[in-house]
């Protein structure tokens, strides 16, 4: 038998700088029981106290990356079976859709969207930045190359002054879905 065959399937998890990411041991563990090994991915903003990044290397059992690694040094993570994208910022999702590579995080998930691998994204996006034209444009690329996601979440206070659960789980939903049909790249099939 192979090692391919052998693996589990591998989550990248990236992680964003919201308040909410102090919960992401909620998303490892959910994918853990449902049989995920889990490797996190950091942007840099998200690596100064929005998450307890020990705690995340101990649960996961890999480093946190957060920075190019050098040519010669080994990958550490094998390459994703799924990817999400939790909390996902107004900044990350923007900077994806357009393109820009600045980060660990998003020159993953710019290469990764061109690989097929499934990808969910929960937003943490305030409602005022969500209604900014160029997120909603962000969002509407995004779709349109097959990313799926999760009901936006803005942190604000329910009527009871509580705040409202973040949809960890349903991520793990969001990439076990079907693909969906895409319209293909004009150049494909040539």
């Amino acid at each position: 038998m192979t090692e391919q065959a052998t693996r589990k399937p591998f989550l990248y998890v990236v992680v964003c700088a919201a308040g909410i990411a102090a919960d992401v041991s909620k998303l490892i563990t959910a994918a853990q029981e449902h049989d995920w090994e889990v490797g996190v991915i950091a942007t840099p903003v998200a690596m100064n106290g929005f998450f307890d990044t020990a705690a995340v290397e101990a649960q996961t059992g890999r480093p946190i990356r957060s920075a190019w690694r050098t040519p010669s040094e080994p990958r550490p993570f094998p390459a994703p079976d799924a990817v999400v994208v939790a909390p996902a910022t107004f900044n990350t999702v923007n900077k994806w859709a357009a393109g820009i590579a600045d980060t660990l995080a998003l020159g993953t998930l710019c290469e990764v969207a061109g690989l097929g691998v499934p990808i969910a994204v929960l937003p943490c996006v305030a409602d005022a930045l969500a209604s900014h034209p160029a997120y909603r444009d962000s969002l509407e690329r995004l779709r349109g190359m097959g990313v799926r996601f999760g009901q936006p979440y803005t942190g604000e206070p329910d009527e009871d002054g509580g705040r409202p659960d973040f949809g960890w789980v349903r991520a793990l939903d969001l990439v076990a879905e079907p693909e969906r049909p895409c319209t293909p790249h004009p150049i494909a099939g040539h």
